[in-house]
This record gives structure tokens, C-alpha cells and sequence, in this order.
């Protein structure tokens, strides 16, 4: 399996955050569980902004998520101001 991690901070992540958590039947209807090898997904709420895990049987499912995220956030938050997430993802060794 593969994980991939994004954090949202800064200018426009707390916004971003309420848009996603308005649009959550959405996101995980479309964009999350459509990606083959989808395992599971998790959204959280930070102070500054939020943070997303996604787990995927592998790599590619993993990367689709990055780019349908930044696709997504691209067409429906843009005028939130949010800047790019970090990005860290990998292999899972305990799930």
C-alpha cells in the first residue's frame, strides 16, 4: 500500500477547509473513492488549516490523488488564496 499526506497552512487553508468539508459527499464520492486501489481517506481539521491522509494499494493511485486534489482545488478554490500543500507520501509498513 501507499500513503500520501497533504497539509494545507497559510493564507486560504481555513477557507479551503470549510469549502472541502461543505463538499465532502463531493470529494469522496468523485474524486477519493473513484481512484482504483482506493483504501481509505481522512480529513482533519488543524489550527492553521488541515491536513489529508489518503491510502491506496499502490503508488499510482496514490499520485492520482495529488493531481485530481490539485486539479479540484484548481477549478472549485482557487479564490480561496491557498498555496500548494506539502506533500509527503511513501510506502505503508503498518496499516
Amino acid at each position: 500500500m501507499h500513503a500520501v499526506v497533504r497539509s494545507y497552512s497559510g493564507k486560504g487553508s481555513k477557507e479551503l477547509t470549510g469549502l472541502l468539508e461543505k463538499n465532502k459527499a463531493e470529494i469522496e464520492k468523485l474524486l477519493i473513492r473513484a481512484i482504483k486501489g482506493f483504501v481509505s481517506y481522512s480529513l482533519v481539521r488543524t489550527q492553521d488549516g488541515a491536513f489529508s491522509v489518503s491510502v491506496f494499494q499502490d503508488k499510482a493511485g496514490a499520485d492520482e490523488s495529488v493531481r485530481v486534489a490539485r486539479d479540484w482545488i484548481g477549478k472549485n478554490a482557487s479564490a480561496t488564496g491557498v498555496q500548494a500543500p506539502t506533500v509527503s507520501e511513501g510506502a505503508v509498513i503498518l496499516h
